[in-house]
């Protein structure tokens, strides 16, 4: 192994109390590291990461003239930066420190005391290989873009977009559907206070809207993102609405005359129907209409125009196209929300055969004063009173088969409790009876609210599960299920069922997620950079997370994500540079062959090919070369993999210094 003379390395072993040293010799460790090629000082500590063990690393530094450390520790996405700050402060170039991961990769997956401590030598010993060949690196700065960009409207997004531009920052809302809100304009009550959800919502829309800082792009999508953290680029589409915005007043005549109202109402998750011209809800931000061109008569047939001939403004134009808005982001918030699984599949609950089984969000729409029955509490079949309801927990949540969600969806049994409470309150004749697995209320106040519902209400809570639900010729439905703790079956002969369904992550976010080059784990919720330290920023930097996209949570704690999310962006766009990844690729020109392989696979667009002029060995001659944009590349390798002619290196990462890890393991 080529070894620079000129080095002078100093190990540092860390116990991290028990958690290291519990499975790991760490003197041993520190003391036969000192024999590695390069080292010449090597210790070990009881909490290195603290004031008094970054003070050791900095002392030895300084005494030892040390030109790079190795930190035997936990995972560098832990504490990289921090020594990497600590050598820094001491004068040593940052990029000449290496983490050896001996907490993660061996204390914690091993049990017996030789095996780890002989692993966590490998380990350090490969760290030192790899320093012997680092060459100090030195970072770049890039300008910030000071505007931000919140990807959904719900209460997410838009508190996240308030909280931006509270602090001076422009800030655009990018919104799928015709109007912000999101689900939480969609609620009848809140729990566990229950007060109205329009009139908390509501007053935030109008904010948003009002805002000088704040941009609405209502019926819009995300097209295309590209650059990175700092300075995006993003292609907005905004669809056709078939209506000039611009002189639109909102006075709803045009929906008042068509004559095509037989399309089901997704607002009102299908139970009544709308006009093929349409504003979602009273409240609905911007209150102006949309047209639905799969139900429009003048769509289909080349007819009709009523809506047209009613406009008083000429705002109806049925020859708008959808339209593309470019702009540029100093920092993205992904605020995209969930949907309720479908429970078409679960047939042993008759959904799909029966209209009086209803899920939660269908019964907060049967129950809101301006929903299909203006807030009266009647069966969907034949909007007669009940006087026997059945609420289902866990429909779809906490099973392990293919068509169930493994995780618990939070919300659930705090819902059905305020639905329980509601119901009981407004119609005492009403029965209620809730089956359940476990009742989890873990919030401020929420056991007490869930107490009032048995002990106050008189809910019937049952523990145990619903094997079946069937129409009898009474046209009533019958409900078999088990009381786990009677320890018997159960037949009850009910008007109405209500299914407690799981939620799920908006289907638009496998694409965003591509897009934004962030991650998604096993049930496609955006995954944060760290689940304690960096819950609402994701791994690609200056993409961050808020409500529901991360995973399931209730309005307070998607409110407290978007306040926090709102404040890394601030923070982030309060900078003007931003320090530069200098470990990127560079490409050895003599080796080029111009190929675009690595253009190609690059997933951040940072690799251009540019015609030089090269002298290879005494001859001058013009070649197509690959050119690294430093400022874009995330150094994440891939063009090192894919180039044929190995032109392509990674800075702190090099070929040459993977290569010497492994001879060091193999040793």
């Amino acid at each position: 192994m080529e070894v620079n003379e000129l080095q002078k390395i100093g190990v540092f072993v860390c116990w991290c109390g028990s958690n290291i040293a519990g499975t790991v010799d760490v003197a041993k460790v520190a003391e036969t590291l000192k024999n590695e090629p390069g080292v010449v000082f090597s210790t070990d500590y009881q909490y290195m990461c603290s004031e008094a063990g970054q003070l050791i690393i900095k002392n030895a530094i300084k005494d030892n003239g040390l030109t790079g450390i190795v930190v035997c520790s936990c995972s560098p996405r832990m504490h990289e930066a921090t020594f990497r700050k600590t050598a820094e402060a001491a004068g040593l170039n940052p990029y000449m420190v290496e983490i050896a991961n001996v907490r993660e990769q061996c204390s914690w997956i091993h049990k017996d005391m030789e095996e780890g401590t002989e692993k966590a030598i490998i380990l350090g010993r490969s760290a030192v290989a790899k320093l012997n060949l680092n060459t100090p690196l030195i970072a770049g700065e890039n300008p910030v873009t000071k505007r931000a960009l919140v990807i959904g409207g719900g209460i997410a997004g838009i508190q996240t977009a308030l909280d931006i531009a509270d602090a001076g920052f422009e800030v655009d809302i990018v919104e799928k559907k015709q109007t912000i809100g999101g689900k939480m304009a969609q609620l009848d009550k809140t729990f566990p206070t229950l007060d109205c959800a329009a009139c908390i919502l509501t007053p935030k829309m109008v904010d948003a809207s009002a805002n000088d800082k704040i941009t609405l792009y209502t019926y819009s999508e995300v097209d295309n993102v590209s650059g990175f953290v700092g300075n995006f680029t993003v292609d907005i589409r905004k669809k056709a609405r078939y209506i000039n915005t611009d002189v639109c007043t909102g006075c709803g005549a045009c929906t008042e005359k068509c004559p095509s109202r037989k399309t089901p109402n997704e607002f009102n998750m299908g139970l009544d129907t709308r006009s093929a011209i349409f504003i979602p809800f009273a409240q609905a931000i911007p209150n102006i209409p949309s047209i639905d061109k799969n139900a429009c008569l003048h769509f289909k047939t080349g007819k009709c125009g009523i809506c047209q001939k009613t406009c008083g403004v000429n705002a109806i134009d049925f020859e708008q196209e959808d339209e593309i808005v470019t702009r540029e982001y100093g920092a993205i918030v992904a605020a995209t929300g969930f949907n309720p699984i479908k429970v078409d599949k679960f047939d042993e609950f008759q959904y799909s055969q029966s209209p009086d089984v209803v899920t939660s969000l269908e019964l907060e729409r049967i129950m809101n004063a301006a929903g299909p029955t203006k807030g009266k509490l009647v069966r969907p079949s034949d909007h007669k009173h009940p006087t026997d309801m059945v609420f289902i927990q866990c429909v779809g949540s906490r099973g392990e088969s293919c068509r169930e969600k493994g995780y618990c969806s939070k919300i659930c049994c705090m819902y059905t409790a305020k639905h329980a409470m509601l119901i009981r309150d407004k119609y005492p004749d009403v029965n209620v009876h809730v089956f359940y697995i476990d009742v989890r209320t873990p919030g401020k106040n929420f056991d007490e609210f869930y107490r009032r519902a048995v002990e106050e209400y008189g809910v019937d809570y049952i523990k145990g599960m619903v094997g079946k639900v069937s129409t009898r010729s009474n046209g009533r439905l019958l409900v078999q299920g088990s009381d786990l703790l009677a320890n018997e079956q159960l037949l009850l002969e009910t008007d109405m069922v209500v299914l407690a369904t799981a939620i799920e992550p908006d289907e638009s976010v496998k694409d965003l997620a591509t897009m934004l080059t962030a991650s998604i784990d096993t049930n496609n919720f955006l995954t944060e950079a760290h689940a304690k330290l960096r819950p609402v920023e994701s791994p690609t930097a200056g993409v961050f997370l808020s409500g529901v996209c991360q995973g399931p949570k209730d309005i307070p704690e998607t409110v407290a994500q978007a306040g926090a999310a709102a404040s890394k962006v601030i923070g982030l766009l309060c900078k003007d540079k931003l320090i530069a990844n200098p470990c990127v690729a560079k490409s050895e020109e003599l080796l080029c062959s111009g190929c675009s392989v690595c253009a190609n696979v690059c997933p951040y667009g940072a690799i251009t090919y540019e015609e030089k002029e090269v002298n290879d060995h005494g001859v001058r001659e013009t070649r197509r070369l690959a050119q690294v944009n430093s400022a874009v590349c995330q150094g994440c390798g891939a063009c090192t993999v894919a180039c044929p002619s190995g032109a392509m290196d990674l800075q702190g990462f090099s070929t040459r210094q993977i290569m010497a890890e492994v001879d060091a393991i193999c040793k």
